[in-house]
């Protein structure tokens, strides 16, 4: 058989292409022709399984964590001038942090800095994985960044979500993931409704404006950031189409199977795309 190995990162434990060489060995042995093709949804990972097929030059940069404390961050440039940035690499759940974590504070200030130092090197057009974020601040952080820094320039913006929640219901979805207890999460949610009032334009009824604790609506309501579903994205840039064609089976995977696989999730993706040709999962 010709088996397309499409997994996703197990958050926590192994990436995306960890896993696929993990599934394609055991594929080999028995004796079956593999397609390796590492992918994510527009969280974490997006930017490892986005370089190679981008031709990505990673560049290393000045940033903070969401807590102002300093750390480095990185995004991919393609020979195009699309720069690739995986928000959780300083603004993520994840980021490293010696002090309290207070998911009131956390901003994505460090995003931004990014974002604009991909801009001052040349980028016509920023796309911004946003998944995986410790933060609810409408993205006001990464806004205020990108003002410090004298703007974007020309450069467009590109928000991949792996969600549809809208921009004020942020704080009450995913707020206590974050550690945020009921009276933060009360607290966040009015200052995204401040925030979404402060805009330039008002992202509350938009879908997807939600992702990345308002993040995706801050970028919409300043920089006309287009929102795509970053599952799409990462499946059309590695050409998951081109290669299901001359496959007999799927195999994918994540760290969990649930009912959030189903709401914009890569799974979910991948089988609306697979048609006749079955799909195992691996969790």
């Amino acid at each position: 058989m010709r088996i397309l190995i499409a997994p996703d990162s197990f958050k926590g434990t192994y990436t995306a292409a960890e896993v696929a060489d993990a599934i394609a060995a055991g594929a080999a042995s028995a004796g079956h022709e593999t397609i390796r093709m590492p992918v994510a949804d527009g969280g974490e990972g997006t930017l490892d399984v986005l370089t190679v097929p981008l031709g990505l030059e990673r560049i290393e940069v000045e940033a903070v964590n969401p807590w102002r404390a300093p750390c480095r961050g990185f995004f991919g440039l393609s020979p195009d001038g699309t720069a690739i940035v995986e928000l959780a690499t300083v603004s993520g759940i994840t980021t490293a942090h010696n002090g309290v974590r207070d998911a009131a504070a956390a901003d994505t200030y460090g995003t931004g800095m990014i974002m604009a130092a991909a801009a001052k090197r040349g980028a016509r057009q920023i796309v911004v994985a946003a998944g995986g974020s410790a933060t609810t601040d409408g993205g006001l952080g990464a806004l205020a960044a990108i003002e410090d820094a004298d703007g974007l320039g020309s450069a467009s913006v590109v928000v991949l979500t792996d969600v549809t929640t809208r921009y004020t219901d942020a704080a009450r979805v995913f707020g206590p993931q974050k550690g945020a207890d009921p009276a933060t999460v009360e607290l966040l949610t009015t200052r995204l409704h401040e925030a979404a009032a402060s805009l330039p334009r008002d992202p509350r009824g938009v879908d997807g404006t939600g992702a990345a604790g308002g993040f995706s609506g801050g970028m919409w309501a300043r920089f006309d950031a287009e929102l795509r579903p970053g599952a799409a994205y990462v499946l059309d840039v590695a050409g998951f189409d081109d290669a299901l064609a001359t496959s007999d089976l799927v195999v994918v995977g994540e760290g969990r199977l649930d009912g959030q696989s189903r709401a914009g999730k890569i799974i979910s993706a991948i089988l609306a795309r697979s048609g006749s040709v079955p799909v195992v999962a691996v969790v």
